[in-house]
């Protein structure tokens, strides 16, 4: 059965795949559990390189660091699958997260504050308040109510004439607060008119597909209603 592992290992990291060549801190891994359940689930592999080489465990004790992030270190708790591989006389973990839809889980990050982590390729990635509106108005039962006034529409524009703006582009050109900029933005995200781009180096808007187009005359209604 190393053939699996190995064929794993061949994949390199990513979206669904991380490795970790020793467990140090149950606070840092904790924001690995919490980014695969928030997102789409996927397996820690430790005792594992960055570069693919196989180190094997150290000792048992990363095991039970591993069970002290997902216990102590992750709000709400997060449950995983593990299991133990032999492979050239050296010892891999093989951590399961499974994706939970309906809960978000948080994890402290530098400073000890808990935090919400989402997995992006093959990056543990914080989410903005943005993301978090969003997400709280895509579940809501009453739908999205949107208001379509020149604040929505001069984003619209911009966004139809440029490939994507940040929260701070949109504020200067729309004078708006940062509250109310966010909440226009989490609102075309919740309609599925405008998607949220998280890279490593910060975050961008575009619309969605890069082809969504809204009439921008004058006799456009003054709002709609998902349901």
């Amino acid at each position: 059965m190393s053939s699996y592992i190995k064929n794993l290992i061949e994949r390199g990291e990513g979206q669904h795949l991380d490795f970790k060549f020793e467990i140090a801190d149950s606070r840092k891994i904790a924001r690995s559990l919490v980014a695969f359940s928030n997102s789409e689930g996927g397996t820690l592999l430790i005792g594992v390189k960055d570069n693919g080489a196989i180190a094997g465990v150290r000792s048992e004790e990363e095991f039970y660091m591993v069970e002290a992030a997902a216990s102590l270190y992750c709000k709400p708790t997060v449950s995983f699958q593990v299991h133990e591989w032999n492979i050239e006389k050296k010892t891999v973990l093989e951590i399961t997260i499974l994706p939970d839809p309906d809960v978000l889980r948080s994890a402290p990050d530098k400073a000890g504050n808990f935090k919400v982590y989402i997995r992006v390729n093959d990056q543990n990635l914080l989410v903005n308040n943005v993301y978090l509106q969003a997400r709280k108005k895509k579940r809501a039962k009453g739908g999205v109510f949107l208001a379509y006034t020149d604040k929505e529409k001069e984003l619209l524009t911009y966004l139809d004439q440029n490939f994507s703006i940040t929260l701070s582009k949109f504020r200067r050109i729309s004078n708006l607060k940062k509250n109310q900029a966010e909440k226009i933005l989490a609102n075309f995200i919740a309609l599925d008119i405008i998607e949220q781009i998280l890279t490593e180096n910060g975050c961008y808007y575009k619309l969605k597909d890069g082809n969504f187009q809204i009439p921008l005359n004058e006799n456009y209604p003054k709002d709609f209603l998902k349901w």
